[in-house]
């Protein structure tokens, strides 16, 4: 079992920048790919971006291309999602979780591929 939570979400004004954080605990952090989603009301869950366990390899959502950063730190078994220029569409609930394969093309994107989910954490874009 992997324990995913959550921190960093809030209220932001368009243009300006958040960093998630998602501490995990229970098995080896670094054997696991791991990934950040979002949904926003009334729509379906999306993949935002994704990072292999060895911290080698990301992958993007083309919305978010550019503008999002995804890394991790497995000394601290955290993974984090930095938005920069941040939009109103990019309101939603974002949530991370955990994979055991991590895949270098879109497979990494499919909510199938993950094992473990955390609680998600609320990003607000408005003025």
């Amino acid at each position: 079992q992997v324990q995913l939570v959550e921190s960093g979400g809030g209220l932001v004004q368009p243009g300006g920048s958040l960093r998630l954080s998602c501490a995990a605990s229970g098995r080896t952090f670094s054997n696991y790919a791991m990934g950040w989603f979002r949904q926003a009301p009334g729509k379906e869950r999306e993949f935002v971006a994704a990072i292999s366990g060895s911290d080698i390899m990301t992958y993007y959502a083309d919305s978010v291309k550019g503008r999002f950063t995804i890394s991790r730190d497995n000394a601290k078994n955290t993974v984090y999602l930095r938005m920069n220029s941040l939009k109103p569409e990019d309101t939603a609930v974002y949530s991370c979780a955990a994979a055991t394969t991590y895949y270098a093309d879109y497979r990494i994107s499919l909510i199938r591929g993950y094992d473990y989910w955390g609680q998600g954490t609320q990003v607000t874009v408005s003025s």
